[in-house]
């Protein structure tokens, strides 16, 4: 007899749409939430992130949050992992999961499973890591974008740990990472609601560089300092995150230099996103900015919810 499916509503869109504010109202009591965030996940680092606020996070569960520090890696399969041990606790405590995030790949993996990628064995690592050290990541990602393009698009040119595996697969095999199957239909694990959450490209660059400053204000220089302090280095993997690694790059200018370089690159983090997102199949799409359309994207999660928890 086939287990029932679980029902899981999964809340995308780029970063700075509003999917926070919209998680304080969309059914009070009566969700819990999954970050898929790949930096949200370690401790320290919160005005950077944007994580929820105490508040909320008092008036709204959520997980896999502040569960690493920095120099910890965090991959994909760690999420997939994690999100699907917590998911059937939220459901037995009469909650409906809700997975909201922007790291686009954590969804995509969430929804349709890891690929089949072979293990790779210790020669291959050292000859990549090898090549990395002397290359520099920014030739390591040129690279990449020669034996692998597929995957370089999907890879954010400062994410060393994910140009390091990518290269890895295809030392060891001689095939691209892209090329082994991911598959080919949903996880029947779960009965998922996908929604999205759009704005106007102009009112979210602007919302975009209202954010960025407002971290400012409210202290992100300072957060930097303190994980500085603790040792943390450009090399951390918590510190690729945009909002940190710009700290390190642009080292000792003027912040407002700094605030510039992130609000540009979260800007093409939030266009690259949205072009992933939009790949993806059955998504009923919302505009953030319109009342009426929030009015119909809670309705529709709330009939969902009452037809799949009764």
């Amino acid at each position: 007899m086939k287990r029932p499916r679980i029902p899981v509503v999964v809340l995308l869109g780029p970063t700075g749409v509003g999917k926070t504010d919209l998680l304080a109202d969309l059914l009070p009591g009566a969700i819990e939430v999954v970050s898929a965030d790949a930096f949200q996940v370690y401790r320290g680092m919160d005005i950077g992130t944007a994580k929820p606020s105490p508040e909320l996070r008092k008036r709204v569960s959520h997980h896999l949050i502040d569960i690493r520090d920095p120099h910890e890696q965090y991959t994909v399969g760690d999420f997939v992992k994690e999100a699907d041990a917590v998911i059937p606790e939220i459901v037995r405590r009469g909650k409906l999961p809700v997975v909201s995030g922007g790291t686009a790949y954590y969804l995509r993996h969430f929804l349709f499973g890891l690929p089949a990628t072979p293990p790779v064995d210790e020669e291959a690592r050292s000859r990549v890591a090898a090549f990395m050290e002397e290359a520099g990541i920014e030739r390591a990602y040129e690279r990449l974008k020669e034996v692998d393009p597929l995957s370089a698009s999907r890879i954010s040119p400062q994410d060393g740990y994910r140009i390091s595996r990518a290269l890895e697969v295809w030392e060891q095999t001689g095939r691209p990472l892209s090329s082994f199957p991911m598959m080919q239909g949903p996880r029947q694990e779960y009965d998922v609601l996908l929604v999205g959450l759009s704005r106007a490209r102009e009112e979210l660059r602007e919302r975009i560089e209202r954010r960025v400053w407002r971290m400012f204000e409210e202290g992100l220089a300072d957060e930097v300092a303190r994980l500085r302090a603790r040792g943390y280095t450009a090399e951390t993997p918590g510190m690729r995150a945009i909002g940190y690694r710009e700290f390190f790059d642009h080292e000792g200018a003027p912040l407002e230099e700094i605030a510039a370089a992130i609000v540009l690159h979260t800007r093409q983090f939030a266009k690259r996103q949205l072009t992933f997102f939009r790949s993806f199949p059955g998504v009923h799409w919302f505009s953030a900015g319109e009342p009426e359309e929030l009015s119909r994207l809670v309705h529709l999660v709330e009939k969902f919810s009452s037809i799949r928890m009764g």
